[in-house]
């Protein structure tokens, strides 16, 4: 005798919730980026600091990212339709994936011009900048680590892995801007090099976070199972249940920020196929309200005894 129950959560309230929240940060995002874009410019062109102009252009790369993400999140927010059954959390991934190569890019293209002044050692034509730009970039660097702890915050809130990459894109630009100053503050004590330095720091920083970004997409788009503690903790939940004599199979998987499990558990092999039914019932029910992330569970009975 075995019994197979199959149910998909999804609620249209939660997900028209996560919408708005991920919609409401990133407008937040992208009016702060193009504020901050043209006074980084105005204040590189006034103060001579091509530094600070590079640094205006990389924000301004922000607003499309910030854009890509609610692109992402609204796909993903649709319901399941017949072509797509188990929903579109995946586009949010797709997403993420495209931010932490628009993350790579940034941060290879500073490390590239900041290797190339470093071995050209041509300095002494470079313009010392004026103070507007070291101003530019204190205002610039607070601005943005304020924007990566807002979008990190409800990134973290609503479990969005697309926002997360928009927060670190927030922060790679803090890290710029933080070059930016060492190195306008460098070239005002005589020293230009520790512009270049400092970028090649930055860097690290940067390709360092899409790779993050990018493994963590990727782990959710090929079907990653969940870490050992989560299966553990799941195991121990379904045993809660008295009438389950063991476990035979138990696989978890990854499908965007949701969790699908499927569980073969075994049960008295003389109960009728009512019983086995309402044992399958009571399992899923324990891992729904216990597993907020779970969408997707299936168990399946199988007789203890032959």
């Amino acid at each position: 005798m075995e019994e197979n129950k199959t149910i998909t959560r999804g609620n249209g309230a939660e997900e028209n919730d996560f919408t708005k929240v991920a919609n409401k940060v990133s407008f937040v995002t992208i009016i702060g980026n193009m504020l901050l874009s043209v006074m980084k410019l105005l204040a590189g062109i006034i103060a001579h600091s091509n530094a600070m102009i590079s640094d205006a252009i990389h924000s301004a790369s922000d607003v499309f990212s910030t854009i890509v993400v609610i692109i992402g999140i609204k796909l993903a927010s649709k319901e399941p339709d017949k072509e797509h059954p188990y929903g579109h959390e995946r586009m949010e991934c797709v997403a993420a994936i495209l931010l932490a190569i628009v993350l790579f890019i940034t941060g290879l293209g500073i490390g590239m011009e900041a290797f190339k002044n470093i071995i050209s050692g041509n300095y002494a034509n470079l313009q010392i900048p004026g103070m507007l730009a070291l101003i530019a970039a204190i205002v610039s660097i607070v601005s943005k680590e304020g924007m990566y702890w807002y979008t990190r915050y409800y990134a973290k809130k609503i479990d969005s892995s697309a926002l997360m990459a928009d927060a670190w894109h927030h922060r790679s630009d803090a890290f710029s801007s933080i070059g930016a100053l060492i190195g306008i503050g460098g070239a005002r004590l005589g020293f230009p090099i520790m512009d270049s330095i400092a970028s090649l720091v930055i860097f690290v920083f940067i390709v360092k976070a899409a790779y993050d970004i990018f493994k963590d997409a990727m782990d959710k788009m090929v079907d990653h199972s969940c870490d050992e503690e989560t299966e553990k903790q799941l195991r121990d939940c379904v045993m809660e249940n008295d009438n389950v004599m063991g476990i035979d199979l138990l696989q978890t998987r990854i499908f965007g920020n949701k969790i699908y499990v499927d569980v073969e558990i075994l049960a008295d092999g003389s109960i009728t196929l009512q019983e086995a039914h309402d044992i399958a019932e009571a399992v899923h029910d324990d891992i729904e309200h216990t597993f907020p992330k779970v969408k997707h569970i299936m168990v399946h009975v199988n007789p203890a005894n032959q």
